[in-house]
């Protein structure tokens, strides 16, 4: 951004240095800097490897550009930083260091190659500049990608898992090559007016229109019918893609966001991509009763698209509730639902996503036993609850059960009558993290032990562990980082400790402080606008989802 106002080329190396303990050098240096229209004002580049200045047309926004020699005002600065380049690339290559110590011109070649050396061995950062409003240094930094970022060659190989088989679970390699199997993982999905477009990067094989691929999260194929390059606004069709690359697919129907795309005949699941959970809930309604049915669709397909936006149906209100990662994503998703697909929604009172935890660890025995028209029926069973370390875990079922203890597909509805009674949530309602139950023994009993009295055993044995076991409320937290001029910092300060954040780190960047805490995510609501009110609209902050902690009494009663 050469082209803002008290733009500052070295003041921006400086801080990368400090902030970042990086080691940046330029390949470039700004002629100028700050508006176009100052006599000073950011005109273009001088490339210190070739030791030309570059001028970008304004009218033709940015395609074209001339080369030209280096204005005369500037010659000894360019002079000065291409030596600067030269010692810090010598360090690190014996080739470079022999061709400077030798005199004469340096050729670019040799240059580029230890830049692109030093760049994969993560010793150096190359820095270009220009400005993106007016499409300034553009064209130089796409060529800086190709010549020194590494490509899919210069990685290891990826790695996956066998999804299903005799030899589920065992570790496979694919290799950048295009005789491996193809293998692809999408991370993203786009709603289009005509289907959905799902990006995808190619590790391994090809990739060719009118296929099928396997899905194993699904456990099914999904139909690859249209291959697409894409960049920016245009996009070329085409007939295969290879190892390395990225493309638009058309044509699956199910598939999600981190999902794998494989040859069937030699399946590999890539390690997916982990989203955190959502943190705030808004209940949703359509404007009329006419758009309900729209809204639905709409909603299936900003889920699909956007894997940290959930929705659920409240049984209990019959409301239609949304989960995000903030206030400002929800407000997106209502931004988009307007703009895209023209439809107008009401939001109401944003709720916090609370969680139940059990702690420690309970034991209960339940007996069920019912005297029916039809005859007797029942089912008893020994259920552990336990409290897991891992904060971030779900909910796991298993049993201790000898295999004579009950038949196969009994055995199978007791464990998932478990699993949709945890699943139901705790004492108030909300879902239940960080629990592992298991079935210890059984009761069966030939006849009476039917399907319904297995279900209702289930369901009571789960109740007694509400009951019985001590549940308690957690509330996510969030960590939390505001940028303010020291002349605020106070004022910021006591705000914080009235919404119960606790300060982990504070630091000075230049002239400005920083506080890093960590606080409950709902005494956050409307902070955006009271840290401008607090600092005269200078202090700024970001915030994200950090952990969930148990709620304090004045939380729960409330509920």
């Amino acid at each position: 951004k050469m082209d803002r106002i008290g733009a500052g080329f070295e003041r921006v190396l400086q801080q990368i240095r400090d902030r970042l303990n990086a080691r940046p050098v330029p390949l470039q240096i700004p002629i100028g800097a700050g508006q176009a229209t100052n006599a000073d004002g950011f005109r273009g580049v001088i490339d210190l490897l070739t030791m030309k200045a570059l001028y970008w047309d304004a009218e033709s926004r940015g395609e074209k550009f001339r080369e030209d020699e280096i204005p005369a005002e500037q010659r000894d600065d360019a002079e000065l930083w291409r030596g600067e380049m030269l010692d810090a690339l010598s360090l690190d290559d014996e080739d470079l260091m022999v061709a400077c110590m030798e005199g004469g011109e340096v050729p670019q070649e040799l240059m580029r190659a230890a830049i692109r050396r030093a760049t994969l061995a993560r010793e150096i950062q190359p820095v270009l500049c220009g400005a993106s409003l007016d499409y300034i240094g553009v064209q130089p930094v796409l060529d800086a990608v190709s010549w020194y970022l590494p490509s899919p060659l210069d990685r290891p190989p990826v790695e996956g898992v066998v999804p299903s088989g005799r030899q589920e679970g065992q570790r496979v390699v694919r290799r950048a090559a295009s005789d491996e199997p193809v293998c692809a993982l999408i991370f993203k999905v786009q709603a289009e007016s005509h289907g959905d477009l799902y990006f995808a990067r190619v590790y391994s094989g090809v990739l060719t229109g009118n296929s099928k691929l396997l899905n194993p999260r699904l456990g099914r194929k999904e139909m690859v019918t249209q291959l697409w390059h894409i960049q920016s606004d245009s996009r070329e069709k085409v007939e295969r893609v290879e190892a390395g690359d990225i493309c638009g697919v058309i044509g699956p129907r199910d598939s999600a966001t981190g999902d794998t795309l494989c040859d069937a005949a030699s399946p590999a699941a890539l390690e997916s991509i982990v989203f955190p959970e959502t943190v705030i809930s808004m209940a949703i309604e359509p404007d009329s009763s006419s758009d309900r049915k729209k809204l639905e669709e709409t909603l299936k397909r900003l889920e699909k698209q956007d894997p940290t936006f959930r929705v659920r149906s409240n049984t209990e209100t019959g409301q239609t509730i949304i989960s995000g990662m903030g206030e400002l994503h929800l407000e997106i998703i209502r931004n988009r639902m307007q703009r895209d697909f023209n439809l107008r929604v009401k939001f109401h009172k944003p709720r916090v996503s609370y969680r139940e935890k059990l702690l420690g660890e309970v034991r209960v025995v339940e007996d069920f036993h019912r005297q029916l028209p039809s005859g007797v029926i029942g089912f008893g069973l020994t259920l552990l609850a336990r409290e897991l370390a891992d904060q971030g875990a779900g909910i796991q079922v298993e049993h201790k059960l000898a295999p004579e203890a009950m038949p196969k597909q009994f055995l199978q509805i007791l464990l998932e009558s478990v699993q949709k009674e945890a699943e139901a949530g705790g004492n108030y309602g909300h879902p239940i993290m960080g629990l592992q139950l298991v079935v210890e023994g059984v009761s069966f009993r030939e006849g009476e032990s039917t399907e319904v009295a297995i279900r209702t055993a289930a369901a009571e044995a789960f109740r007694r562990v509400r009951t019985d076991g001590k549940m308690a409320v957690l509330e996510p937290v969030m960590m939390l980082e505001v940028t303010t001029p020291e002349d605020f910092l106070g004022n910021i300060q006591s705000d914080l400790n009235a919404r119960r954040a606790m300060i982990v780190n504070s630091d000075r960047r230049g002239d400005l402080c920083v506080l890093q805490c960590e606080v409950p995510l709902i005494e956050m609501f409307g902070y955006s606008n009271q840290v401008r009110s607090l600092s005269q609209g200078r202090a700024s902050y970001s915030m994200q989802p950090h952990r969930y902690e148990i709620a304090p009494p004045s939380v729960t009663e409330n509920m």
